[in-house]
């Protein structure tokens, strides 16, 4: 990479190798100090090691380890899906038939195909798209993913609105499509679900709380909303 180089610490015997980005005209310190970090952040380099689309593959890795939401014969849908890691994760752990695909993706974003799962390219906010999702997992799901964040502005309050919008949206579509018994997460922001979404997830979920994943860097305001055991209708 242009403008890169790797340094290793003095007298480590491994030399324990460290991506420094040199200073370059038209890169704020700010830039290069966040690719610096981005590029030594240790769950990037197993990303790249293993074969993960992202980082964020991991932090899915990590909840099910710890709150076992995903089984061999699930079937899943994944919102927000680009670009594939929690596709990638989820199709591995419910051993996804490639040939007919038990987890289904859906992103307005573009994103190459995932071994295991079905991707829609369309806009979760679509008023089809429920349906399509459906249609193409070949019935109710056995756990509803959603990483969804709403681009940043810059202007924090504003962001969490949006993104809590898209936590609602996606909590509100797995109520109406879970089989009982299902399971599901979302992402959400420091502060936590509102009320009214946590009152109506405890009405339909035997257990709701939040999560933070270690490999959720511990300066993000990011957290993960988990909600386990869906009752059902009645």
């Amino acid at each position: 990479m242009a403008g890169v180089k790797k340094e290793g610490k003095p007298g480590s015997g491994a030399r324990a190798l460290k991506t420094r980005v040199k200073k370059k005209r038209g890169l704020k310190n700010s830039s290069r100090r966040w690719l610096e970090r981005h590029l030594n952040d240790p769950y990037v380099q197993r990303a790249t090691q293993e074969g993960m689309r992202s980082r964020a593959a991991y932090k899915l890795t990590e909840i099910d380890d710890k709150h076992h939401i995903l089984a061999p014969g699930m079937k899943v849908i994944d919102l927000g899906a680009a670009p594939g890691g929690w596709c990638q994760v989820a199709a591995a752990r419910v051993k996804s038939d490639p040939q007919n695909p038990s987890v289904v993706g859906i992103d307005y974003l573009e994103m190459d195909p995932v071994l295991g799962a079905a991707i829609l390219k369309t806009d979760f906010l679509d008023d089809d798209a429920p349906d399509r999702l459906i249609d193409v997992l070949g019935g109710p799901p056995d756990v509803v993913l959603s990483d969804m964040a709403a681009p940043t502005t810059g202007h924090r309050r504003t962001d969490h609105l949006r993104t809590m919008h898209l936590c609602e949206a996606a909590a509100d579509f797995a109520v109406n499509v879970l089989r009982p018994g299902g399971h599901f997460l979302a992402k959400t922001f420091q502060g936590g679900a509102g009320t009214d979404l946590l009152a109506m997830l405890k009405r339909n979920f035997r257990s709701v709380h939040h999560v933070k994943p270690p490999a959720s860097r511990g300066e993000s305001v990011e957290l993960y909303l988990l909600a386990k055991g869906f009752r059902g209708e009645g």
